[in-house]
């Protein structure tokens, strides 16, 4: 079945997910339990999953997931699981000297930068899943790592107001 959603169409109907772009119908499924690599894929959740190098810094890789603004992705639980997600990300990142704040961004697009070796990208992949499907322990596990090494990471409600000014920029 075709949905026609006006510039940005055609969407279609794919294996009981929302609706995708006809340009993304090709993606792969990501199983939270197979070898995660660079790429796109599409994500149990019907999610749009993108791993690649930073280009703002080649110590990162850059994660984002997109529910095109899904309000089941939305939830104010789930908002404070990733953005507990990006602040783990910066317990590595400051202690490995870098200068800028965690990429991430609520709502429509989450962004994140993971500093390469820090966290291996499955573990990232797979909490980044579990919260999309709605388990939370994950994030926090991370964070509770993180702070076990580095000390205490911001509080989650700090990350409010920097959301899109934050999503990729070094200082």
């Amino acid at each position: 079945m075709t949905e026609d959603r006006g510039a940005a169409g055609p969407y279609i109907e794919y294996d009981g997910l929302p609706v995708l772009h006809g340009s993304e119908v090709k993606l792969p499924l990501i199983h939270p339990y197979a070898p995660v690599e660079a790429g796109r894929y599409i994500t149990p959740a019907g999610g749009r999953l993108t791993i690649r190098k930073s280009e703002r810094n080649s110590a990162h890789l850059r994660i984002t997931l997109d529910h095109l603004g899904c309000p089941a992705q939305s939830t104010p639980d789930k908002d404070a699981a990733f953005r507990r997600l990006a602040l783990a990300t910066e317990g590595y990142c400051v202690h490995a000297g870098c200068r800028h704040r965690p990429a991430f961004s609520d709502g429509v697009m989450r962004c994140f930068e993971v500093r390469t070796g820090s966290i291996p990208l499955a573990t990232f992949v797979r909490a980044v899943l579990a919260v999309e499907l709605g388990d939370l322990t994950p994030a926090g596990r991370l964070v509770e790592e993180a702070e076990a090494r580095f000390g205490p990471v911001r509080p989650a409600e700090k990350l409010d107001g920097e959301d899109q000014a934050a999503a990729g920029q070094d200082r």
